[in-house]
């Protein structure tokens, strides 16, 4: 039977009592302070009524717009109670610092590194937080400062001189 939306809300705010629950279409997200984000997922995990042993992605959104700029948030499984809830959690632009999740599901350490790459946040407590697709070099060849792909900040055509391009002999191109 699957775990109740009132069930998973009472065992989230039983440790984080200003965490809320948004649902849309079925789909239970729960937005939890970056400080309780560990003990929550934790005890979801833990948890008899809730099982949800599964990490299924973590990603990062950028809201280039608002204060509050970047939001990590985490999709969760138990296969036991066939219920699946999002965990959604607010990280400052001026510190990106949010607490690793490998010790408790141990694919979040990818997951982890891609959202690093990707966005910068800094996933503080990781077992190996360093780039996963780009170069560990790839930054701003004018100011040095690192870049992240997937900022909104990031100029759509990319930036010359970061990275070179590979050939494209069929266009001309030997770079």
């Amino acid at each position: 039977m699957p775990v109740s939306k009132e069930t998973i809300l009472g065992k989230v705010q039983a440790i984080s009592p200003v965490a809320t629950l948004h649902e849309h279409q079925s789909q239970i997200t729960i937005l939890v302070p970056v400080e309780d984000l560990f003990a929550v997922c934790l005890n979801l995990r833990d948890d008899e009524h809730t099982q949800f042993s599964m990490l299924v992605d973590v990603t990062v959104t950028d809201r280039a717009t608002r204060k509050d700029r970047f939001e990590a948030i985490y999709f969760l499984r138990s296969l036991p109670l066939n219920a699946r809830v999002r965990i959604k959690t607010i990280i400052q632009e001026r510190s990106p610092i949010c607490p690793s999740l490998t010790e408790i599901w141990e694919s979040a350490n990818w997951y982890e590194r891609e959202a690093y790459d990707m966005y910068g946040v800094i996933f503080e407590g990781h077992p190996d937080l360093r780039r996963f697709y780009m170069p560990e070099d790839f930054a701003d060849p004018a100011t040095g400062e690192p870049l992240y792909p997937l900022r909104k900040d990031f100029p759509v055509m990319g930036i010359p001189g970061s990275m070179p391009l590979p050939p494209y002999p069929e266009k001309g191109h030997q770079n």
